[in-house]
């Protein structure tokens, strides 16, 4: 592979030129910019509808979509006026080295926290988990009975070692293209079936009517739904990875045709999901989805159905996590080799902190049972700084000149309603706990 197919990928924070053009498809780069959306967030929205109301919760999903392309366009536009080619870089223009340490930072906790959940849900749909007490099987141990080699350290380090390795090997994202083609095409799959079991349900009058609004009695308050919030943002959240993706295509307007047709994508994906799931399960409708589709469903089709939705759950995010890598050990290196060549030319540094990262992985996905109160508290940090709070604040500094009186005005809204809904959910979140 030549020096100009990988500039892109890992570019130093203030290189000299852009990379040439990679002639990059729109319709590739719309399967990585979807894939890397939908991940762990597509099993948790029909939670949120639950808590929000079906209403409230569209309402939420349009916006935040909305304002993902806002900030979106914005890191875009100050990543061409300047000599920037990734996103801490550009927040290095315009915040010196603080800005973008504070960038890698986020990265790396966001994404490093999205693949340990990754792989706790792969274990959790091959080999099962015991929450609570309660024990839950996962598809091989209900066909094959409990053995060894099904167990859920063996299952996930058989993952890691022969699936998930050979595609964080790769060192261009545009490699992924067709690893996210049928990662789109599983969700979709997802989709779809819960579509048809709640159809069915519905016809049967097994379903319960769901509320457009939000029900509050003694035991929830207003804040609470505030936590909704984060979910949906996390949801949203693939910024990390507009740098790589969009500096492979020819023009940026091409980046942009390719992140809204994403967004419309996976915004509609995310409300089906959470309609339908909603429908299928109602009130008793759990924080992960996945949890829901492991009950007895008291007959042979339903089971295969509840089957093939959690295995295609668990292939979608092996097929989700090589992307949500790539961007994680790119910025590893910028914050640990600042100074050194581009990752993908040193083969020792890429590969070691390939395997580095798989093994934190591993090892943390086995350690922690349930890390889905960090998810909550993930998206009101991290995900929120990298998705509104950065790019708004690049707009605000506005270090070329280019911003309009009307990005100023959206980007201190963007903020300030990050900044208030943050801060309301992650003291909601700490209430509850010790409630």
């Amino acid at each position: 592979m030549s020096s100009s197919a990988i500039t892109s990928a890992n570019a130093p924070l203030l290189g000299e030129n852009k990379p040439p053009a990679k002639h990059t498809s729109v319709s590739s780069a719309v399967f990585n910019v979807s894939t890397s959306i939908i991940g762990a967030g597509i099993m948790s929205i029909p939670a949120t509808l639950k808590v929000l109301g079906v209403i409230p919760a569209f309402m939420l999903i349009v916006i935040i979509a909305w304002l993902a392309d806002i900030s979106v366009e914005f890191l875009m536009r100050y990543t061409h006026a300047g000599k920037s080619t990734t996103y801490a870089g550009v927040m290095k223009e315009s915040f010196g080295r603080i800005g973008s340490v504070l960038v890698q930072l986020c990265v790396i906790t966001n994404n490093l926290g999205c693949l340990i959940i990754y792989l706790i849900i792969i274990g959790d749909v091959l080999s099962g988990n015991q929450p609570e007490g309660s024990v839950h099987l996962g598809v091989l141990q209900e066909w094959f009975g409990i053995h060894w080699w099904n167990s859920r350290a063996f299952s996930i380090l058989f993952i890691v070692a022969f699936v998930m390795l050979p595609l964080v090997s790769f060192r261009r994202v545009d490699a992924l293209r067709f690893s996210s083609a049928l990662a789109v095409f599983l969700a979709v799959l997802f989709v779809s079936i819960s579509s048809v079991m709640a159809i069915h349900a519905l016809i049967e009058g097994k379903t319960e009517t769901p509320r457009l609004l939000p029900y509050l009695d003694s035991n929830a308050s207003f804040f609470d739904l505030f936590t909704a919030v984060p979910v949906i943002v996390t949801a949203f959240t693939f910024h990390f990875n507009v740098h790589p993706i969009g500096l492979e295509m020819d023009k940026p307007s091409d980046m942009m045709k390719a992140v809204r047709i994403s967004l419309i994508l996976c915004g509609t994906i995310y409300f089906t999901v959470g309609i339908f799931g909603y429908l299928l399960f109602g009130e008793s409708i759990m924080p992960d989805i996945l949890v829901n589709f492991d009950q007895n469903s008291g007959s042979a089709l339903g089971s295969l159905l509840n089957d093939v939705v959690r295995l295609s759950c668990a292939l979608h995010l092996v097929l989700v996590f090589p992307l949500l890598n790539f961007s994680l050990r790119a910025n590893i290196d910028e914050f640990l080799f600042p100074s050194r060549p581009i990752l993908a030319k040193d083969n020792t540094r890429f590969m070691s902190l390939t395997l580095i990262l798989l093994a934190i992985c591993y090892l943390a996905a086995i350690a922690i049972p349930n890390i889905w109160y960090f998810f909550e508290f993930m998206g009101s940090t991290s995900a929120v700084s990298l998705a509104f709070v950065f790019p708004g604040a690049i707009a605000l500094r506005d270090v070329h000149g280019i911003s309009t009186s009307r990005d100023r005005i959206v980007s201190a809204v963007m903020i300030i309603l990050a900044a208030v809904t943050s801060v309301i959910a992650i003291s909601s979140n700490i209430y509850s706990f010790f409630t």
